[in-house]
């Protein structure tokens, strides 16, 4: 065997074809990575589009509830030109009061001096005092409470003056307890809404991206009262609560 017999030369028929077996496969596999990084970026891109899509809605919900707490604020006051005198007749007003009271049913104790207040001053080298006695009111009573408020004018035929100020005040002291169902209500009107959203626009409404649950608002009953004379609140309310929420469309 001879010398050039030993050492094939570089461009003989085999090593050509196992040159480009080498690199036919090299270059599929770039091209398999290629292939699937371009489908994984495109699909990683179309991920991030559909996160983005998304409609804000607000939902609403409402319900009519009745006070189970009345509160009767009770202002008055009188002035002398000595001490002793206006506080005796502030003295004939709280027992015209407590009276009044005890005539509809009301316990003792659900009435109690919340503040009184002296004053005492010259006029022309005149002294007076002022005596302003307060008294509240407490109860669960709704119905003795609007029974008392309807009668309030029989404490003027007594001889006592309310003061500004004085009126009865009802409040819804269990919201709590109603709260949860409301805030699933107000998500079920708000996707509602974006349902119908979706419809029009030819998709469908995914999960929640974000959520406002809100305030809770508790006001007086349209076209409700109090039914009394100088009364202005009313035991009958309504509690409202508005959620804004995001959802995802897909």
């Amino acid at each position: 065997m001879t010398e050039e017999s030993e050492h094939a030369a570089p461009d003989t028929p085999f090593l050509k074809d196992t040159l480009t077996r080498r690199w036919l496969a090299s270059a599929g596999i770039i091209a398999i990575g290629l292939i699937a990084g371009g489908y994984l970026l495109g699909n990683g891109l179309l991920r991030a589009h559909e996160a983005e899509r998304s409609v804000t809605v607000r939902g609403l919900a409402e319900r009519d509830v009745k006070a189970d707490l009345a509160t009767w604020t009770l202002s008055y006051s009188a002035t002398a030109q000595d001490l002793a005198t206006a506080q005796a007749s502030v003295d004939r007003d709280t027992s015209s009061i407590r009276a009044f009271f005890k005539e509809l049913g009301f316990p003792a104790d659900a009435i109690q001096p919340s503040a009184v207040n002296v004053t005492q001053f010259t006029t022309d080298g005149v002294p007076s005092s002022t005596v302003r006695q307060r008294l509240s009111l407490r109860t669960t009573d709704i119905k003795r409470a609007k029974a008392a408020v309807k009668r309030q004018f029989e404490l003027v035929r007594r001889g006592v003056v309310l003061e500004e100020g004085s009126g009865m005040a009802y409040t819804f002291t269990r919201l709590n307890d109603i709260k949860p169902e409301m805030v699933a209500e107000a998500t079920k009107d708000a996707r509602a809404a974006a349902e119908q959203f979706a419809n029009d626009s030819g998709t469908s409404v995914g999960g929640i991206k974000n959520a406002t649950q809100g305030y809770f608002s508790v006001e007086a009953r349209d076209g409700d009262t109090g039914g009394g004379w100088g009364a202005a609140d009313s035991p009958f309310k309504k509690v409202r609560v508005v959620t804004t929420i995001d959802f995802y469309l897909r």
